[in-house]
Formats: structure tokens, sequence, C-alpha cells
């Protein structure tokens, strides 16, 4: 197996760390940042785009590629990397997560998860075995065992419930698991109970796993609950193995999570934000739409050294959204994913220089600058 993760350095005022994830096809410096393609396509930008940022690990679905264009049409096109023009490394979601957004279309036992596609109505039973069947037919680097997700508020006993059938999928996805490559995640739930997040820690780590995942965060709890979590959670983990804190993407949160030991991070917010006019910057956040922007010369943010901000005025950008020309899509999510990289960037070398907290104090100071 190419899998191998080392860490290269620890803070000392905290549990953050660096790190260096080798997988089959990239090598990815920790802390790190997935730009989300769940159907095999970062939104409204090229593969190569993502690799001239500097990104070289990125997340797809399994459950939306099985459904559409199929695993086994991927794996005869010689794998999702290849199908996609894709340099780097990939690591793929179970379907867990979709169980839970997609609640009124499934429905939940120990056998698996039976959804009714979203695309033709169709049955389909999901279980770990199919689940991890699938992503190895896509040829990835870092597969993730199926888990039950709960949203919030949940009870203790469905907490429980939901962990203890994690655990068992856990099992049964190591049973499964017929490909040496790729690395296997397993995901730590428990919902917003700590002693509960011990147990299911515990369990998953008593397996044997490549990697741990934090789930069910970023489901509609307070944003102090989520780091109280993610606090008690990752002292749990192995020292020795990398932590992905799973769709939990604001500026804020990914610095308050690195400083709590994790290392991988996706959220759709940066691509998203960016088809709905909202412009990370080093001054705050900007809603290109507004009229103060109408004859605005000035680049986006001077800090950046993105193609948008580079060459174009916010005036010009403004002028592509109000007229929904698809270039105000690109560009301007271009310099969001340009922005996230950067703060990873930044996020590495204040751990490396001991000096994280002082980077999470700048971003807290700006934090509600939102220049509407």
């Amino acid at each position: 197996m190419a899998f191998n993760f080392n860490i290269t350095h620890k803070d000392t005022g905290s549990r953050a760390r660096t790190g260096l994830l080798k997988l089959s096809h990239a090598e990815v410096e920790t802390p790190a940042f997935m730009p989300v393609g769940t159907l095999g396509a970062i939104k409204a930008v090229s593969p190569e785009t993502v690799w001239d940022i500097g990104f070289r690990l990125v997340l797809s679905n399994a459950y939306h590629l099985y459904l559409r264009p199929g695993h086994e049409l991927i794996e005869h096109c010689g794998g999702l990397a290849r199908f996609m023009n894709w340099n780097g490394a990939i690591l793929t979601d179970s379907g867990g997560f979709q169980a839970f957004s997609l609640a009124k279309l499934r429905k939940i036992s120990d056998e698996g998860v039976i959804f009714q596609s979203h695309i033709d109505g169709s049955t389909h039973m999901f279980t770990p075995e199919l689940s991890i069947a699938v992503q190895e037919a896509l040829g990835v680097d870092i597969i993730m065992c199926l888990d039950d997700v709960r949203g919030y508020p949940v009870s203790e006993s469905d907490a429980l419930e939901a962990l203890e059938r994690t655990r068992s999928w856990a099992s049964r996805t190591i049973m499964a698991k017929k490909k040496v490559d790729p690395a296997l995640f397993s995901i730590v739930q428990g919902s917003m109970f700590p002693s509960l997040r011990k147990l299911s820690a515990e369990g998953l780590t008593s397996l044997g796993f490549d990697g741990y995942a934090i789930g069910g965060l970023s489901v509609g709890e307070p944003h102090e609950l989520m780091v109280e979590i993610i606090d008690v959670t990752t002292p749990y983990l192995p020292e020795n193995k990398p932590r992905y804190l799973m769709g939990v993407g604001k500026p804020l949160d990914i610095l308050e999570a690195a400083i709590r030991g994790v290392d991988l991070f996706d959220c759709v917010l940066p691509t998203r934000n960016a088809r709905n006019a909202n412009l990370f910057t080093s001054s705050g956040r900007v809603n290109i739409r507004n009229s103060r922007y109408r004859d605005d010369q000035r680049p986006i943010d001077f800090d950046c050294g993105c193609v948008l901000c580079r060459n174009y005025s916010r005036a010009y950008l403004r002028h592509l959204f109000r007229e929904k020309e698809i270039l105000g899509f690109t560009l301007a999510t271009v310099h969001n994913l340009s922005f996230y990289y950067r703060l990873m960037s930044d996020i590495r070398t204040a751990i490396r220089e001991d000096n994280l907290n002082s980077l999470i104090q700048m971003h807290l100071s700006r934090s509600e600058e939102i220049n509407d």
C-alpha cells in the first residue's frame, strides 16, 4: 500500500500538527482542505485549474457516482482520476451523509440504507459491502466506511443506536475490502454526547483503520458545541493516523479544528458561495452583487494573486453576475479556492512557527466583517 502518514511538526502550545500524507497518486501536506467534486467535477472549474491552484487531493461521492454514470462504467474507463483527467489523489465519501441529507428518500436498517433515487425514483439497497465495492471500483486513494449520520438535536439513545450501527458497518467493511489500495477510514459518531464520542472512537480504533474521521458535525449544532465535540474527540484518535473532519469548512471552524489536531477538511462552502456571488477575502467576505461595486475598479483582494484578482475588477465581476455570465462563476470559484489554499498554507506555516493562536485571533477579528 502506498499510503503513509508522518507528522512533521507539533505545535508546542496546542494539539496542532503538520504532516505529510503519501497516497498512491499524490503527496499532501497537512492540514489540508479538499475541494468537493461530488460527481467527479469541481463545479465551474477544470481539474487542471484545481491542480494549478495547488490542491492535490479532492473529494467525490460514491453514492452519487454509483447512481450516475455508474461505478462499472468509471472502472471500465480506467478509474475516476483518469475519467475526470485529475492528476492528483481522490477521497470518496461512502454515502452515509446522503442517508442523512436525503432523509425523505431512504430507510435505514442494520442491513444498510434503502434509497429511492432522486434521479428516477428507483430503489437501491446501499450496504457497507456495496459501498466499499463501489469505492474500490472507482480506483481512488482513500475510501470511507458507510456510517449512520444523525442530525441535531437527537436523543442520546438514538445517537447510541447510530454509533453501534456505524461500528457494526465498519467491521463488515473491513471484511468486505478486497484491494490493498486504497486506504480505509472509519467515521466516529456519537452526536453531541462526549461519552458517546469516546465510546465510538475507542471501538473504531480497536479495529485498526488507516485513518479516522469525525462525522455528524455541521448538522445544525451551535458553533461552540461543534468545537467542544472536536476538542473531546481528537484525544481518543491515534496520534500517528490522519484525522479528518467531515463537511466542516468555514475558515474559523477549520482554524479551531486544526489547533485541536485535525488534519483533513472538506466542504462545499468555497465553491457554493462563489456561485452565489459571495467571495472570501483577507478583509472579510464580499457580496459582489452589492451596488457599491458598480464602478469599483479595485481587485477583489489585494492580497490574492489568483487570476481574478490579477486581471479583473470588482465592477467587472459584478457585471458578470448581474448578466448571469458563466465566466463570473468560474472566476469567483477560482478566487475562493485560492483563498482556501492560501488559508491552509498559512495554517501550516503558523503551526511550524508555533504561532497558530495568533492566526486564529486575526481571523476572529475579521470574522464578522462582511463587506456587503
